[in-house]
């Protein structure tokens, strides 16, 4: 039997006395990309912070074979894009890329040429070639993303978790960056856990959806099983019509039965 690369059992997470996750049972094996979606306020984004060990759980998680709790003791295995980065005012882009390499090297040790170059060929990839010497502050929010996402591509971890990637992203660097992350996937077996609202994108790039719903996994599958028009309108309270794709399913939003019949509100 194959060891899942990521595996969570029975995980619950209590935060300021709300209980936010409940029984949480999630796995991922190597190489896989699983997508969480659910509606605002289900749990998705603690469920990536407890994978982080950033907050205080119970129940159990493994990450390539780590049960160890420690946030230093996974920070070579996890590489993380949170929604909303904390960036050092005045970083330039490049020293900002740099810092995922810190776990391979010590907090104050000096980077190598190896380190540079790793940065250099990411903000090549996110097509930050020529932001380097640029302060993060100055970019556009969707350049200050994708630098985002270069630190934590940078740390080649195992294991990506990516809360809401395309946040703040327009079209095309939505499909660049997502296809990025794919191409690295299957060069180097990267397992991917992200969240996502976009449920096409979540379709597309996924191989396994998990539904999160009042903090427990309601659903979890290929996309064509669990993006069903029943489970769209139960869990997000949504109306949509499902067009078959050979990508993945794509999902588009219908007009309420009571709009359709012309009813006043």
């Amino acid at each position: 039997m194959v060891t899942p690369a990521v595996r969570v059992q029975d995980l619950d997470v209590t935060l300021d006395g709300t209980h936010v996750l409940r029984g949480v049972d999630l796995a991922a094996s190597k190489g896989e990309w699983v997508n969480i979606i659910g509606p605002n306020g289900a749990g998705k984004t603690t469920l990536l912070r407890a994978l982080l060990g950033l907050v205080a759980f119970d129940g159990e998680i493994v990450i390539d074979g780590l049960s160890d709790r420690r946030r230093s003791a996974r920070a070579r295995k996890v590489a993380y894009v949170p929604q909303t980065p904390v960036i050092p005012p005045g970083m330039l882009v490049a020293d900002y890329v740099l810092l995922g390499r810190t776990p391979h090297r010590g907090v104050f040790a000096a980077e190598t040429a190896n380190d540079r170059r790793i940065a250099a060929e990411v903000l090549v990839r996110l097509d930050l070639g020529g932001f380097g010497e640029r302060t993060v502050q100055s970019l556009s929010g969707g350049e200050r993303q994708r630098a985002v996402m270069g630190r934590a591509l940078a740390q080649q971890a195992d294991v990506l978790l990516l809360d809401e990637p395309t946040t703040a992203l327009d079209l095309g660097h939505q499909q660049d960056v997502l296809e990025l992350v794919d191409a690295l996937r299957r060069e180097r077996g990267l397992t991917v856990i992200a969240t996502l609202h976009d449920l096409t994108l979540a379709a597309r790039y996924g191989d396994r959806i998990a539904i999160l719903a009042r903090g427990r996994v309601a659903e979890t599958g290929p996309p064509a099983e669990v993006l069903t028009v029943q489970n769209i309108a139960e869990h997000f309270g949504a109306n949509v019509r499902i067009v078959d794709d050979p990508e993945g399913p794509v999902i588009v939003p219908t007009a309420a039965a009571s709009a359709q019949n012309g009813d006043q509100p």
